[in-house]
This record gives structure tokens, sequence and C-alpha cells, in this order.
């Protein structure tokens, strides 16, 4: 069977691939040229790999769908499932141990580190997955399980384990995640994955000044 492509098909996917590659060098300073986002990053051809089986899953082949994704997770050490749907703009840095179930849905312009699951806790049926916003950010080996929605520009701390659903603009950190920051913007342009707020330290702080001033009035 012979595949025909339309040249405005060919512009399309041109664009949109010049698009993932821009996308990822604004937010990478590692990346030095187009050529090397192109050729070199993982996280793009899982994406781009992503992209063609989740076409073909669309129009119900779903066998030659699953052996595209199975191929990405062994040429990438990316699995998303075919069905899951992926945004434009999705950064996935470095990529190695990204995991993204069959419901999950991933918005546009976010940005997921190494080690990240978009997972079910086994408990659902239907909607078994999480629903990211649009520039969403995932820290490393972070783990979000369940049908619940992060918000827009929420950020998720590395190693942070959420359990329930995030507002837009908050930051979710720990185990099991506490929302923080959370309100109409977010509490930093961008979370480096070292300076994140700690709310049980700032909570014993809390307690520790309150106990001072008590022993003050003694």
């Amino acid at each position: 069977m012979k595949i025909f492509i339309g040249n405005t098909e060919i512009t399309g996917i041109i664009k949109s691939v010049k698009d993932e590659v821009r996308a990822i060098r604004e937010r990478d300073p590692a990346a030095a040229s187009d050529a090397e986002v192109l050729l070199l990053y993982s996280g793009l051809h899982a994406v781009l790999l992503h992209r063609a089986a989740h076409k073909l899953h669309k129009n119900g082949k779903t066998l030659s769908a699953r052996a595209i994704s199975q191929l990405n997770r062994a040429v990438t050490g990316v699995e998303i499932h075919p069905a899951a749907q992926i945004g434009k703009g999705v950064f996935i840095d470095h990529g190695s141990g990204v995991v993204i179930g069959e419901t999950a849905v991933v918005g546009d312009n976010c940005t997921i580190y190494q080690g990240v699951t978009l997972g079910g806790t086994g408990k659902h049926t239907g909607k078994r997955h999480p629903t990211l916003g649009n520039n969403v950010m995932v820290g490393a080996g972070a783990k979000v399980l369940g049908p619940f929605t992060v918000g827009d520009n929420a950020k998720i701390a590395a190693g942070a384990v959420v359990l329930h659903e995030v507002p837009a603009n908050a930051t979710a950190v720990g185990v099991p995640a506490r929302n923080i920051c959370s309100g109409k913007k977010p509490c930093s342009e961008e979370l480096d994955q070292i300076h994140i707020p700690d709310p049980i330290a700032a909570e014993l702080d809390s307690i520790r000044k309150r106990l001072d001033e008590l022993e003050k009035t003694k």
C-alpha cells in the first residue's frame, strides 16, 4: 500500500518540527544550535515519534501505533502510550525514564524532566491518568498519579509524589505533595530544583517561633 503525502502536509510537518526545536532552544541554555536539538535531543525524538504513533492510533492502527511507541521507548528511554495527548512545544528534558500513560493529557509548552511518571493508581477505570495544563513544569523524578488536573503554570518539584489536584500557578512539593504558592501568580518565574520552598520546615519554624514567644512571656 502506497502512502501519498501532499505538499501542504509536508509543509505543516516541517513547520511543526521547527516550532518544537524553537521551544526547546528557548528553555534549554545547553542547546547550542537548531541542528544539535534536531539531531541529538532524545526528548524531541520521543515527542516526534509519539506524534506519528498517536496519528496511527486515532486512525485505528493500534498495533502499528503500539509498535512505534515501543520503538520509541527502546531508542529514547521515553515511554508514551499512543493514546496520550501531547500539546505543542512540550520539552522532555534528558528524557530517560519518563512514562506517560494512556489517558494522560499534556498541555502546550510543558517541561518534563527525567524520571517523571504521569500514571494511574490502579484504582480507576476510564480516565486514569493526569491532565497537565499549559506551561506546567514537572521536576526530575516526580510522580503524578491519578485522574486529576494540574493547572496552568503550575510547578511540581523534583521527587514530589502528587496524588491530588494542583491549582493553577501553585507549586507542589513533598511526599505526598502539598500545594504552596497558590494564587493568581506563580510564586516564582522559574523553579530551579534547588531553592524550593519546604512547607514542613516553614511550619516547624512557625511553631519554634511561637514557643520562643511563649517562653519570653513566662
